[in-house]
């Protein structure tokens, strides 16, 4: 360890210089520039929008999103929701005696004619961390900025109608993590000495190669692999820094903060205890954020449901808009189509459902039952945008903060909307939602190093040195993230993130019917265990 922090800090000194003489001279808006020239063909390709006419534009990436999630809602028979409270059951424990025990054979199946093709196992194997861990570690990258501000810009475009598609996407978009979570699982690589390897590179692999489409599988488990570790030196990384640097900037003073042109600092106390949780792996992880997601939910909702129900009085006036509002809004931009798209895209960008991003830590679940963990992980939209995501919306509402003017605030500015209209009832909150969002930015940088990591062994191999290399470089990337004003980066970052959905969407609708036989087994062990 010590020789891995003497190299972080060897690397992070040189870095300083340039962070500082970059603010001091606008360097980083000139490397800006010439990176969105080179990258600004990708960006447009991904987030191209189809114009509809009458105001309505919709980002094509959308389309496979939501009818893949519906796709896998109606061919799973409404899974999302028939399955809810055995998820939950699955969290409490009650059926941690099924997954172990020893006659079972299910997740990491290595055995003769198994769908594992070249897996790299050991008879037993179960995994690193429990279903509870898991879930917070993949929701830890997703509970966060898309909920305080995505939420405030949504209701501010869309109106309050955009809560009510925001809803429906999530609870749509937990049929999607049911499937890509069980794939996650079921073709999980467990090293000798039980570490474990998962996610859609592995999926995409071996389950396209056991349909007799190898070629196929190999080219998209590979662009997936740079995919995601683009993203998450972007969007995961870069972006989270940059965005709770700026409150935190903001909350100690703004332009007069001791803190204003020393985002390098804040980087570099972020990027230290970074690296000090992502060096031990995902154990390390799931450790810190099965403490801190909880906690942080807790008090965000508790934080809501005070406003709101400080002004009970107008719960039910909020929830008229709403649902008004979803179907026969006025004055609003693009008319109920408009607000139906704010919805959808602003869940789809909050939750991940079809990115497949969340597989990855899932995978690494103590399980011998595939879906037992896809169950699990279908909580996880629930939680991110049916729960967290509504909660914010009513705040907003209650506390007169959806405009039309706000419309166009960045995501910095519309942390800020939200943290003034909880400030209105609760004077102190803005203090309390700059933690948490410096908390849940930590968190959801910790969860996407593992994520780059898992697609930089894919390509790179499983070696210290490649493990150390990776590692560092995020951390560098946190210092950078921080002190620089990197837009074309950061874009390209997110870009990156929404084409992981083209390869694992393709995976996810071709190994379905592997997916409902995990289901069933699973299903049938639990009717047998309850008999």
């Amino acid at each position: 360890m010590k020789k891995y922090l003497l190299s972080i800090f060897a690397l992070i000194l040189p870095l300083l210089t340039i962070a500082q003489e970059a603010q001091e001279v606008g360097i980083d808006q000139k490397i800006d520039q010439a990176f969105g020239d080179a990258t600004g063909w990708f960006v447009g390709f991904i987030f191209y929008q189809i114009d509809f006419g009458g105001g309505v534009k919709v980002f094509w990436v959308l389309f496979p999103l939501i009818l893949g999630a519906l796709y896998f809602t109606f061919y799973f028979k409404f899974i999302n929701f028939r399955g809810f409270f055995t998820s939950i059951n699955i969290v409490r424990g009650k059926y941690d005696d099924i997954d172990h025990h020893e006659s079972l054979v299910g997740a990491g199946d290595s055995t003769p004619g198994g769908d594992n093709i070249e897996t790299i196992a050991i008879e037993g194997a179960e995994g690193e961390v429990s279903h509870f861990q898991a879930l917070t570690a993949a929701l830890s990258a997703t509970v966060g900025l898309g909920n305080i501000a995505g939420v405030a810009i949504a209701v501010s475009i869309g109106g309050a109608g955009a809560t009510f598609w925001m809803i429906v996407a999530g609870l749509l978009g937990m049929a999607s993590k049911f499937v890509e979570c069980t794939l996650g699982v079921k073709y999980r690589d467990v090293n000798e000495d039980g570490t474990v390897y998962g996610g859609p590179m592995y999926y995409l692999t071996k389950g396209l190669k056991s349909k007799g489409l190898a070629g196929l599988g190999k080219v998209l488990a590979v662009l997936f692999a740079i995919f995601v570790i683009g993203g998450s030196l972007g969007g995961g990384n870069m972006f989270q820094v940059n965005q709770a640097f700026q409150l935190v900037e903001n909350i100690t003073g703004g332009t007069e903060s001791f803190l204003h042109g020393n985002g390098w600092a804040f980087g570099l106390v972020m990027a230290i205890l970074v690296g000090i949780v992502i060096i031990g792996g995902i154990k390390s992880i799931a450790k810190v954020t099965d403490k801190i997601v909880p906690f942080m939910v807790v008090v965000y909702v508790a934080a809501s449901l005070f406003v709101i129900f400080a002004n009970y009085n107008m719960i039910g006036d909020a929830f008229m808009q709403i649902f008004n509002g979803a179907f026969s809004p006025e004055g609003v931009a693009g008319g109920a189509i408009g607000v139906l798209v704010q919805g959808f895209r602003r869940a789809a960008f909050s939750n991940e459902a079809g990115i497949g991003s969340a597989s990855i830590a899932h995978s690494a679940v103590k399980t011998k039952y595939a879906a037992s963990e896809g169950m699990v992980a279908l909580l996880e939209p629930f939680i991110d945008t049916v729960l967290v995501c509504t909660m914010t919306a009513l705040v907003l509402i209650i506390t007169g903060n959806v405009t039309a003017a706000n419309g166009s605030l960045n995501d910095a500015e519309a942390i800020l909307l939200t943290s003034g209209a909880f400030e209105s009832v609760i004077s102190w909150f803005p203090y309390v939602l700059t933690v948490a969002v410096v908390l849940f930015a930590f968190s959801s940088m910790i969860s996407w190093s593992y994520y780059g990591f898992q697609g930089w062994t894919y390509l790179f191999g499983r070696s210290k040195k490649m493990e150390y290399t990776y590692k560092i470089i995020f951390c560098l990337f946190v210092i950078v993230g921080a002190a620089a004003s990197l837009g074309s980066v950061i874009g390209f970052s997110d870009a990156m993130i929404f084409a992981m959905m083209v390869p694992n969407m393709i995976g996810l609708v071709i190994l379905a019917p592997k997916v409902r036989d995990e289901l069933n087994k699973y299903m049938k062990a639990i009717k047998e265990r309850t008999s």
